[in-house]
């Protein structure tokens, strides 16, 4: 390690750069003045080179043996550290511009609402910064950085990684701001029973569904769809909450309210992670079996297919006897095989969602 350090015009030397002129003056060898310092000769070699940086300690005996200021030594150190610290942002932000390329600026301007910054990529960086909360966007590459992915990560790359962290950060982000009480599972499956009741309500549910979920403790975020990150939701534990997060990656209602009572199995199961669409292991599958027959009774869906009769009129009949919206009955039938999805006339139950963060 160099003694002293150029960036552009600016310079800065270590201390020890100004000490090796000291002992060079002074005639002594540099274990002499080691022991003058009441130092190791090893340690005032680290010191010379630039390798270790000036304690107080050493700065105090500078200072006496040499009828200067501690101030003066510890500057001189402040003063090397400071241009250190600008070389290491530097080598940063060319990191980040390449993280940059893989998050694609544009799509957080149109989301959420950052300002338009064409061709001014350092202030892009800075933006998405201060939107994720991380000092660099290169911790957007860690798969664990916040949750488990329950998903190999042989299946994802790094684009997919990156950009699914990108809105884990935002949701943890949010849940934080979100003022909620304590997690009480008790609570929280009163809530989801509530919650069942507002299949129906899909201009007003989000709010409902909200301010209960937070009385038991969990932090309901919804997030518009990241291309890219094919994150459908996800669930993590923060200090005395738990954030559920879904995102509108696909806009029927019948998908959004499986993919959150999906997310609530997780959290029932205490298996926090994030959700990808497709075939995935044993706990996604569990957490499928749960939401299905949460938001559609087993029983009572099996004798409605017992009957043979899946028209438009016969599916609003049904909904309305589980209280259900006839949407979420659709799909069910749809994903059984039951009835096509290219049958337009049972596209009029299609409720379409696209639920964007305020």
């Amino acid at each position: 390690m160099s003694n002293y350090i150029e960036i552009g015009e600016k310079i800065a030397f270590h201390p020890g750069y100004y000490i090796e002129e000291i002992v060079e003056y002074s005639g002594l060898t540099q274990e002499d003045y080691a022991k003058r310092l009441d130092t190791t000769p090893k340690n005032l070699s680290e010191l010379i080179n630039g390798n270790q940086r000036l304690s107080i300690d050493m700065a105090s005996k500078l200072s006496r043996l040499m009828g200067t200021s501690v101030e003066y030594w510890l500057n001189l150190q402040c003063a090397y550290d400071s241009l250190i610290g600008e070389r290491n942002s530097q080598e940063v932000l060319r990191e980040d511009r390449e993280v940059l390329r893989l998050l694609r600026y544009s799509d957080f301007r149109d989301l959420f609402g950052l300002p338009d910054l064409p061709r001014r990529i350092s202030e892009q960086i800075y933006k998405l910064r201060e939107l994720f909360e991380v000092s660099s966007l290169t911790v957007l590459r860690k798969p664990s950085l916040a949750v488990n992915f329950r998903r190999s990560r042989n299946e994802l790359n790094e684009q997919n990684i990156v950009r699914t962290n990108a809105m884990i950060q935002i949701a943890i982000n949010r849940a934080l701001e979100m003022e909620t009480e304590k997690f009480n599972e008790e609570k929280f499956r009163e809530a989801i029973d509530y919650g069942l009741t507002l299949t129906t309500k899909h201009g007003e549910f989000l709010p409902l569904l909200r301010e209960r979920f937070g009385e038991a403790g969990v932090a309901f975020v919804v997030l518009p769809n990241l291309p890219g990150s094919k994150i459908n939701g996800a669930t993590k534990k923060l200090e005395n909450k738990i954030m559920l997060m879904v995102s509108d990656r696909n806009l029927h209602s019948d998908i959004f309210w499986f993919i959150l009572f999906h997310e609530i199995g997780h959290i029932l199961a205490k298996d926090h992670g994030v959700s990808y669409a497709g075939k995935r292991g044993d706990k996604e599958t569990k957490a499928d079996v749960y939401a299905k027959n949460k938001l559609i009774p087993q029983e009572k869906y099996e004798h409605f297919v017992s009957k043979k009769n899946f028209t438009v009129d016969a599916i609003i009949g049904f909904a309305k006897e589980i209280d259900r919206d006839p949407g979420l009955v659709l799909g069910r039938l749809r994903k059984d095989e039951y009835v096509p999805y290219d049958s337009v006339a049972h596209n009029q139950l299609v409720v379409n969602y696209k639920v964007v963060p305020a």
